[in-house]
């Protein structure tokens, strides 16, 4: 750290890199004059147990940090881009209330935030920028290199079929910036979630990764089937897992999108993870196909929904591999516990 602020020079930021918002409020962000009360803030925050309102209770803890230029900031704005799903298409939002939660300001200051909803059949339009840009109330001579760098951040997000980008704060400088060195160069997002935690399954796009170390957050129906397994756990396995000083409770939890991954990526799956959740009967033969070619030896339940279903139960039952088809969600998570206690 104090070698990155020397290179830098001047006042630098230090932030701690976890994977929650509202860092600041929580101590996560702090300035630095010179390299030597870098180095400290560093030292204090590495190891620290940061909590927000994202973190829950229980926190995260901060493993590694950003060294970053301090800039001299004129205006301090919000720019983020989010997929509307009542509207079904995505929307560009844009405020003049930056460096503070968007949440906070829809409740107080609704009518500060700028909406650009975006045709998919057209993309983002030039004449939609400059009107967010004109709202904004930035400097006309601001304001085509601003149309710029918004159509840019929507490139981003459609390129890496995204379902949140944002930039909190935006900032406008006093003088001009230089675009960052490394901007053009993607690294591998590393995690801060602990030692041990395997991001690997990131790199096979589509799918989400959670990785849940004996619980669960987040809504979506695929959690449902992890309460399920909670609520039917067997009283021998949790005082099994109590005594070896671990939640009972699913390990992982990779949840895919409409998109069928290819067979190389579901080998992946297989390899990397504990719990798999699939749907669409197009790709059912590809599950059998994976797990034939993988040898996978670990009991797999699978509880089918929708069209062709029985077809579906078919294909596994007659596949010859371990695979275990429930008839409901409540069948399934039945037999995931009895197979996780034997």
């Amino acid at each position: 750290a104090r070698g990155v602020a020397e290179k830098l020079g001047g006042t630098v930021v230090v932030k701690a890199q976890i994977h929650a918002g509202g860092r600041g409020k929580a101590g996560g962000v702090k300035l630095a004059r010179n390299p030597k009360e870098a180095e400290s803030l560093a030292h204090e925050m590495l190891g620290k147990k940061i909590v927000t309102p994202q973190t829950g209770p229980e926190g995260r803890v901060v493993r590694r940090v950003l060294i970053e230029e301090g800039l001299d900031i004129a205006r301090e704005l919000y720019l983020g881009l989010v997929i509307d799903r009542a509207a079904a298409r995505p929307v560009v939002m844009a405020s003049s209330e930056g460096g503070v939660e968007i949440e906070v300001v829809a409740a107080e200051h609704p009518e500060k935030i700028l909406k650009e909803y975006i045709d998919p059949a057209v993309g983002f339009q030039s004449f939609q920028a400059r009107k967010l840009a004109f709202g904004l109330g930035l400097d006309a001579t601001l304001v085509n290199e601003a149309t710029r760098f918004f159509s840019a951040l929507y490139r981003a997000f459609e390129a890496t079929d995204a379902s949140l980008a944002e930039i909190n704060p935006l900032v406008v400088t006093r003088e001009p910036s230089q675009r960052h060195p490394r901007a053009a160069r993607p690294r591998r997002r590393r995690s801060s979630g602990g030692p041990g935690l395997q991001l690997q399954p990131e790199l096979y796009p589509p799918g989400r990764y959670c990785g849940l170390h004996g619980k669960w957050r987040g809504a979506c129906h695929g959690h449902d089937g992890l309460d399920s397994v909670r609520r039917r756990q067997s009283r021998q396995l949790s005082r099994r897992c109590r005594r070896r000083k671990r939640r009972a409770g699913p390990a992982r939890l990779r949840d895919y999108p409409e998109r069928s991954p290819r067979a190389r990526r579901t080998r992946q799956h297989f390899r990397w993870h504990h719990a798999l959740r699939y749907c669409r009967q197009r790709r059912r033969r590809r599950r059998v196909a994976a797990a034939r070619s993988l040898g996978v030896k670990v009991p797999i339940v699978v509880r089918l929904e929708g069209t062709n279903v029985e077809l579906g139960q078919q294909i596994l039952r007659e596949s010859g591999l371990n695979f275990t088809v429930a008839s409901g969600m409540k069948d399934a998570a039945e037999k995931v516990v009895t197979l996780a206690g034997n």
